[in-house]
């Protein structure tokens, strides 16, 4: 395997169990580890190479990579080609996907059709209902963490379940006092208290991902304060004083009555996806287009 970034250059070997050799181009983007654009050399296939060295003093990748092994099959999700360790480092090779939602709104100036959201929504519930009922919560929903397929792969367009996926075979336990997990925008209201996150959490995050869709940007997005902390402590202040009803104001009273019901949802519930997923169909049908 040859990995070129820029002008350097190194070398490694392929372990035998890699399929074929592969050669690494350009870096994609940097999240916890190097991901790189990769070549199959045998057929002009590409994939995505994720590298992390060994060194990390929080390795990630190959929680990564045994979350995505549970979910292998499902709509949506990434195939795992290879996992495992070349030297110096961790590799996980996957199907190469296309840009996020968040690439795509931008490249829309910032704006989304209310019928674009809705398709999307029913394809993001659909995806999360079944993520969930593999015993895996996400905890860091964002428009970054959708992403398009492309070529034959265009059907998976849920990815990057990164570092923050966890999994239990049996419900796990209501507890406080957590850490924080997720992103401070698009974080359910349990997360910034420090409650411990479930499905319900994970479908009150896609809800602030529809309504930032929706509106290009959501009221706490830009708070100011001296730290960190003060930030966050800000953001949870005015999503707590934020009806669902205000949030979605302008848009249809379904967008209203998904946050509603997602935040109302108990901790050991289980989301009724075929509702939420029938709330938006309706809506979508009476705009004259079947979904």
């Amino acid at each position: 395997m040859t990995v070129r970034t820029g002008v350097k250059s190194s070398r490694c070997l392929l372990n035998s169990s890699l399929e074929a050799n592969t050669d690494l181009f350009e870096k994609l983007v940097r999240l916890f580890g190097d991901i790189y654009l990769g070549i199959n050399v045998t057929n002009g296939e590409e994939v995505a190479v994720k590298l992390e060295a060994v060194t990390d003093r929080s390795p990630l990748l190959l929680n990564e990579s045994q979350l995505y092994k549970i979910l292998q099959g499902g709509m949506g999700i990434a195939r795992v080609r290879w996992c495992g360790m070349e030297r110096d480092h961790y590799v996980l090779v996957m199907d190469m996907l296309g840009p996020s939602i968040e690439d795509l709104f931008n490249f829309c100036a910032r704006k989304f059709t209310v019928k674009t959201v809705l398709m999307l929504a029913d394809q993001m519930i659909g995806r999360l209902e079944y993520v969930h009922t593999k015993s895996v919560i996400h905890r860091d929903l964002k428009p970054e963490n959708f992403l398009m397929g492309i070529g034959r792969h265009r059907d998976k367009r849920f990815h990057n379940l990164q570092v923050t996926g966890s999994r239990t075979l049996h419900h796990i336990s209501y507890k406080e006092e957590k850490p924080f997990i997720g992103t401070a925008n698009y974080a359910s209201l349990n997360a910034h208290h420090g409650n411990e996150l479930g499905r319900r959490d994970d479908m009150e995050s896609l809800g602030y991902v529809l309504v930032y869709l929706l509106r290009g940007i959501l009221p706490w997005s830009q708070l100011k304060a001296a730290t960190k902390k003060q930030k966050y402590e800000k953001i949870t202040e005015q999503k707590m004083s934020t009806p669902a009803e205000q949030l979605c104001k302008g848009y249809p009273a379904e967008f209203s009555v998904y946050l509603s019901y997602c935040r109302n949802l108990r901790f050991e519930e289980v989301p009724d996806y075929t509702y939420l997923q029938q709330l938006f169909r309706i809506l979508f049908s009476s705009s004259g287009l079947p979904i």
